[in-house]
């Protein structure tokens, strides 16, 4: 399997596409300068406590205060929200290695014994805002290395159970037990089996400074407050993957190709050489073929093989996928291997859904009825197979006795499908568009206004297929009239991604201009 990593980037956001063998897989945007993602840390305060919930809602700094339940804070809480305590009021604490650690919190206690409003916490992100709903928190802090997650205020050490070997189990915790200090534990992760020791342990000592620059951090600082930031998406997915079947990764801006290679220099130098700064006309989506993708994968309609389809429906508790036949039992003869075909290609095309779209919580699928109970056994086996390279967590049911298979699957972040449910911005919901016939005035009374009120003179439009072609016809072009006409010099692109009546005009830098 060969995996590829292209990295769009755009003065607002960044879009992140992972294909495996040329076929898009994992697709997820980073807003610029949000300010939060799932593994960041903060100094929050404490604004209520919901004693019916068992929970208490925090300020971090975001417009909705974010929620941590008491389940979530974490079996070294009480030592952790001690030391916060000292550190709020500037008094001396002893270095962490000689900590004295408080008893384990238990699973039936309340959260008003421990919290109280107005405290100040050390907190992490586990889930992003979803809706409505703020970030969830959660007290038991982890930080995430290439080999290894570092735990802070445990001494447990724990070994992937993906590393089978007990020669390589015991080799990996005797290099643990050597750096380690008092006071951390670990969990090590698939991608430390056959690292050597040098490795490994730079991944630890590197952790633990980050831990001990945070928790330093809370001594000037006053709540709410960022403490230590995760990764960006793209070096965070790089880190988690990177093995040998990435074969490249795509950049179409040089200041995040010079970070994602600095990047690998250190965690796999041998891989720098796969980074590759994407120079060409044409945009970086449109070249690999993700743009197309993207636009037929995002639909309530999804094809499959010879007819067969799904459809793919979302709501605010659930989301449900009903397969379809197609014409397909109308021209062969043997149904129950007819409808097990369409199931099994349906079910691969369900579990790379779930990843494109990173749909979470309850998915309800409804596969067509079989008859026979060992083909809906090995539908259920296929499902899980088809799912085990799903690195987020999930939970998959054999199907009941009305063809219903029931999967969860956990959500950290908003669904990447959801920015696609908001009101049409080229016809503000009423299903009309302005006249094409009229799009080459617009534009130029657009060019016009920033070449005579602005003075920028240097215009890149950027527009569909279509239009950019009506642009550049004949000659003179309308693009040549403009530039004589106004004195300016204006590029066309063409950006699969824009609606047929759409374009945008952008200046010298890439900026897009309103």
């Amino acid at each position: 399997m060969n995996k590829e990593l292209i990295i769009n980037v755009t003065p607002s956001e960044i879009n992140i596409a992972l294909a495996e063998d040329k076929e898009l897989v994992e697709f997820s945007k980073e807003k610029c300068q949000t300010g939060f993602a799932v593994g960041d840390i903060y100094l929050g305060r404490v604004r209520k406590l919901m004693p019916g919930l068992n929970a208490a809602f925090v300020n971090i700094g975001h417009e909705r205060d974010a929620f941590i339940h008491y389940l979530d804070l974490g079996p070294a809480f009480d030592t952790l929200h001690k030391l916060t305590g000292m550190l709020a009021q500037k008094k001396r604490i002893p270095k962490f290695e000689n900590l004295k650690m408080a008893p384990p919190l238990g699973k039936n206690g309340k959260i008003g014994e421990h919290l109280a409003v107005g405290d100040t916490i050390m907190v992490q992100i586990a889930k992003e805002a979803i809706s409505t709903k703020g970030p969830r928190l959660t007290g038991d802090i982890s930080l995430a290395g290439r080999h290894v997650v570092l735990l802070p205020l445990s001494n447990k050490i724990s070994i992937s159970q993906k590393i089978k070997q007990n020669s390589e189990k015991k080799r990996l915790k005797k290099i643990v037990d050597t750096v380690l200090p008092k006071n951390y534990g670990v969990i090590i992760r698939t991608a430390a089996a056959g690292m050597t020791d040098p490795d490994i342990e730079q991944d630890i000592l590197s952790l633990v400074a980050k831990w001990e620059g945070a928790f330093n951090k809370m001594k000037t600082i006053a709540s709410p407050a960022l403490l230590s930031e995760e990764m960006n998406r793209a070096n965070s997915m790089i880190r988690d993957q990177l093995n040998g079947d990435f074969k490249a990764i795509h950049v179409d801006d040089q200041a995040v190709y010079e970070d994602i290679r600095e990047y690998i220099k250190v965690i796999a130098p041998e891989k720098s050489r796969i980074v590759k700064l994407y120079k060409g006309n044409v945009p970086i989506f449109d070249n690999f073929d993700i743009t197309r993708q993207i636009k037929g994968l995002f639909a309530k309609h999804v094809s499959l093989k010879r007819g067969a389809y799904l459809i793919i429906e979302h709501t605010e508790a659930l989301h449900v996928i009903d397969v379809n036949s197609g014409n397909r039992t109308k021209v062969e003869n043997d149904q129950e291997r007819t409808v097990m075909d369409v199931n099994l290609a349906a079910a691969a095309e369900i579990a790379r859904q779930l990843r494109l779209r990173d749909m979470g919580g309850i998915i309800v699928v409804d596969f067509i009825d079989l008859h026979k109970g060992e083909n809906r056994q090995v539908l259920y086996d296929k499902m899980t197979q088809y799912m085990a390279t799903d690195r987020a967590k999930h939970t998959i049911l054999p199907l009941s006795k009305f063809g219903l298979m029931q999967i969860t699957r956990q959500r950290v972040r908003p669904e990447a499908i959801s920015e696609a449910k908001e009101v049409c911005p080229y016809c503000n919901g009423t299903g009309t568009v302005s006249p094409t016939l009229l799009i080459d005035k617009q534009i130029e009374n657009r060019i016009a206004y920033y070449t005579e009120k602005k003075g920028i003179m240097n215009l890149t439009v950027k527009a569909s297929p279509y239009v950019a072609a009506f642009l550049r016809q004949g000659f003179p072009s309308l693009r040549l009239k403009w530039m004589w006409k106004y004195k300016c010099w204006v590029r066309v692109k063409t950006d699969q991604a824009l609606g047929v009546a759409e374009t945008k005009i952008m200046d010298i830098k890439g900026r897009e201009l309103n």
